[in-house]
C-alpha cells in the first residue's frame, strides 16, 4: 500500500510539474502580411503535423509547430533541421511571443495561463477608410536558442537559403554600407567581401560566410530602423487607393482634393499625401508642373515625365520628397512622400514599403468633397504651401532663342533665376552701371514673340506703354500702363536713358516700353534705385542704343525697325503678353 501511495504521489507531482510547465513552439517562418502567411502555412500543413499560425505584437505573422514541452520541442527541432524539413534558423518560442491565432481557423492553442499582449494594431482615422494587413515591420529578436555554427555548418545552412533569402541578405549588407554590387542572390567575391567586412565590424572571425546566428543579427539590425513605424495597410475608399503607411508617425488629417493628407503625429516631420483626380493628358502634365511649385518639393533632384506616369525627387536641408503618379484611363493616382532630411536609412525603408504596396482601387477623390472656406489662399494649393520666390521682376524676350532682358537689380544675390517658375535661366551678364541683365534659358525655348527695337528717334510727348507684372504674377498676365515720353535724356543729361511720365508699380521694372506701333523704346528701370526715390509719375527707361550695344557685346543679335502704323489696343495687348515674362529670383 505504501508503495502504491508513493507511486501515486510521484505520478501526481510529475503531472503537476507538466501542467505547470509552459508549452513552447517551434517557430519556422515569419511573414509581413496575413495573405503571405496563409499561403505559407497551408504549404507547410500538407507535409508537417501540428502546424499553427499566429500574429505577433510586432504585427508580423508567424508559422509555428506545436505546442510541445520544451524537451520534446528541442528534440523535434534537431530532427527536423537534420531532415531539412524546416529552415535552419527555426527556433523555440514561448506562447507569450504570440498574440492571436489565425490558423487553423477558429482555434486557440495558446496557453490560457499566459497573458496575451494587448492589441497594438494601428487604427486609421480617415473617414471611410480602414486598416488592413500589416506590412513589413521589424522581425522579433532572435532567441538565444539559435546555436552558433562551424564554418562547414554555416556553408551547409547557407546552401539551403532560397534566392530571395540571399537577396535579402545582400540588401541588408548594402544598407549597412558593406555591399555595393548588384542584388542578384549570387554570392560571389563582392558578397563574400561584404560579409567578411561586416563580421570584422562586429568583432567576429572574418570567414566571409555568415552563420545562422549572424544572418539573424544582420537582419535584426536591418529591420531595427522600422521600430515604432507601425507600417500598416490603409484602404482609402474616398481616394481609391490602397497603400502601406507608417501609422506610428502619421495619421489621417483631411481631404483637400486632389489630396488626402496624412500628417505627422510626433517628432518626425513626415507627411504623405495621396493624390487622386480625373483629367486629360493636358491636366496630367499640368499636375506634374504644379506639384513642383510646392514648398515641400525641393527644386534639386531628378524629374521624369512620360505619357502614363511621372516621378519627382527633391531634396534640400529640410526635406527629401518623392512624388510618384500614374495616369490610366483618365485617372491620376499616386502619392507624395515627404520625410525629414538626414534620416535616409529609415526614409528608404519606409518609402520602399509605401512604393511597393501602392495599388489603385475603385473610386477617385471627389473635388466637391470639401466645401470652400474663407481661409483659402492663392499661396496654398489644396492646403499645401506654394513655393514663393525671393523677389520677382519683369523681363522680355529679345530674340528667337529665348534670351530675356531685365533690370540688373532683379537678379542680385539669387541662387536660381527662372521665368514663370518653369524655365531655369543662366545669367549672360548683369551690368549694374547700365541697369541691364541678360538671361538665357537652360533648355531650348522658342518664344511666340520677341522685341523689335525702334531704330528711329521717337517724338517727344508721344504716347508710350509699359508691359509689366505689376503684382508679381498674381494676375497671370502682364498689365499695360499708358504714359508719355517726356525727354530723350535723363535729369542730368544722360543719353543712356529716356524720361517718362507714367504711373508704374515696382513689379513693372524690367518690362519693355513700347511706342504705339509696338516697337520697343527701352527697358523700364526701378522707381527706387538705392538712395534715390523718384516722385510719383516719373519713370526712366534704358535707351535702345545702349541696350543694342550691350547685347552686341554679349554676342546677342536683335531685330531693329523704324516707324510703323499704330497697332490696335488688342494687337498691342497680344504682342505684349507673348513677349513679356515674369522673372523670378529664388534663394
Amino acid at each position: 500500500m505504501k508503495q502504491v501511495i508513493a507511486a501515486a504521489v510521484v505520478w501526481l507531482m510529475t503531472a503537476l510539474g507538466a501542467l505547470a510547465q509552459e508549452l513552447v513552439w517551434i517557430q519556422i517562418e515569419a511573414q509581413p502580411n496575413l495573405r503571405s502567411a496563409e499561403e505559407r502555412v497551408r504549404s507547410y500543413a500538407t507535409r508537417l503535423p501540428d502546424v499553427a499560425g499566429f500574429q505577433q505584437s510586432s504585427n508580423w505573422y508567424v508559422i509555428a509547430l506545436g505546442p510541445y514541452s520544451r524537451p520534446t520541442a528541442e528534440d523535434r527541432l534537431r530532427t527536423l533541421r537534420v531532415l531539412g524539413d524546416i529552415p535552419r534558423d527555426s527556433f523555440i518560442a514561448q506562447s507569450s511571443a504570440y498574440r492571436s491565432q489565425f490558423w487553423p481557423i477558429g482555434q486557440n492553442a495558446l496557453d490560457a495561463t499566459v497573458p496575451v499582449a494587448p492589441s497594438t494594431v494601428p487604427t486609421q482615422t480617415a473617414p471611410q477608410t480602414e486598416t488592413a494587413e500589416a506590412s513589413p515591420a521589424p522581425q522579433p529578436d532572435a532567441p538565444v536558442e539559435i546555436p552558433d555554427e562551424t564554418l562547414r555548418e554555416a556553408r551547409a545552412s547557407e546552401a539551403r537559403l532560397t534566392r530571395d533569402e540571399k537577396k535579402e541578405l545582400q540588401i541588408a549588407l548594402q544598407w549597412a554600407g558593406f555591399y555595393r554590387a548588384a542584388i542578384d542572390g549570387s554570392y560571389g567575391r563582392g558578397t563574400r567581401g561584404a560579409m567578411a567586412a561586416w563580421q570584422e565590424s562586429k568583432g567576429l572571425e572574418a570567414t566571409g560566410v555568415l552563420t545562422t546566428r549572424q544572418r539573424a543579427a544582420l537582419l535584426r539590425d536591418y529591420n531595427a530602423v522600422l521600430e515604432g513605424m507601425d507600417i500598416a495597410t490603409v484602404t482609402d475608399a474616398q481616394a481609391g487607393i490602397q497603400i502601406d503607411l507608417p501609422l506610428g508617425v502619421l495619421a489621417f488629417d483631411e481631404y483637400e482634393p486632389p489630396f488626402a493628407h496624412y500628417r505627422a503625429t510626433g517628432d518626425i516631420s513626415a507627411q504623405v499625401s495621396l493624390i487622386s483626380q480625373t483629367g486629360s493628358d493636358a491636366r496630367f502634365r499640368g499636375l506634374y508642373n504644379v506639384l513642383q511649385t510646392l514648398d515641400m518639393v525641393p527644386t534639386e533632384g531628378p524629374r521624369s515625365l512620360n505619357r502614363s506616369s511621372f516621378t519627382i525627387e527633391g531634396q534640400d536641408s529640410r526635406y527629401h520628397t518623392t512624388v510618384e503618379v500614374r495616369f490610366n484611363r483618365g485617372e491620376m493616382k499616386g502619392f507624395m512622400f515627404v520625410w525629414p532630411a538626414g534620416d535616409d536609412q529609415r526614409r528608404t525603408r519606409v518609402l520602399d514599403a509605401v512604393r511597393a504596396s501602392f495599388a489603385p482601387i475603385n473610386g477617385v477623390l471627389n473635388p466637391d468633397l470639401v466645401e470652400p472656406t474663407e481661409d483659402q489662399s492663392v499661396d496654398l494649393l489644396a492646403g499645401l504651401e506654394v513655393r514663393k520666390p525671393k523677389q520677382t521682376a519683369t523681363g522680355f524676350f529679345v530674340d528667337g532663342n529665348g534670351t530675356v532682358l531685365t533690370h540688373a537689380n532683379a537678379i542680385g544675390s539669387c541662387g536660381r533665376v527662372s521665368i514663370f517658375g518653369e524655365t531655369d535661366m543662366d545669367v549672360v551678364f548683369a551690368d549694374a552701371s547700365l541697369g541691364l541683365a541678360a538671361l538665357k534659358p537652360q533648355s531650348p525655348t522658342a518664344p511666340i514673340s520677341y522685341a523689335t527695337f525702334q531704330g528711329s528717334v521717337p517724338r517727344l510727348k508721344s504716347e508710350v506703354l509699359v508691359a509689366g507684372y505689376s503684382f508679381g504674377g498674381l494676375l497671370g498676365a502682364p498689365t499695360l500702363t499708358t504714359g508719355s515720353l517726356e525727354d530723350l535724356r535723363g535729369l542730368n543729361g544722360e543719353d543712356t536713358v529716356k524720361r517718362l511720365a507714367i504711373e508704374t508699380q515696382p513689379g513693372d521694372a524690367g518690362g519693355p516700353v513700347f511706342d504705339q506701333g509696338g516697337k520697343v523704346l527701352g527697358l523700364l528701370q526701378p522707381v527706387e534705385d538705392g538712395a534715390r526715390k523718384l516722385p510719383n509719375g516719373v519713370g526712366f527707361a534704358v535707351d535702345t542704343d545702349t541696350i543694342r550695344a550691350r547685347l552686341s557685346e554679349a554676342g546677342i543679335a536683335v531685330t531693329e525697325g523704324s516707324g510703323s502704323d499704330a497697332l490696335s489696343p488688342v494687337e498691342l495687348e497680344t504682342m505684349a503678353s507673348d513677349m513679356t515674362v515674369l522673372v523670378e529670383c529664388w534663394q
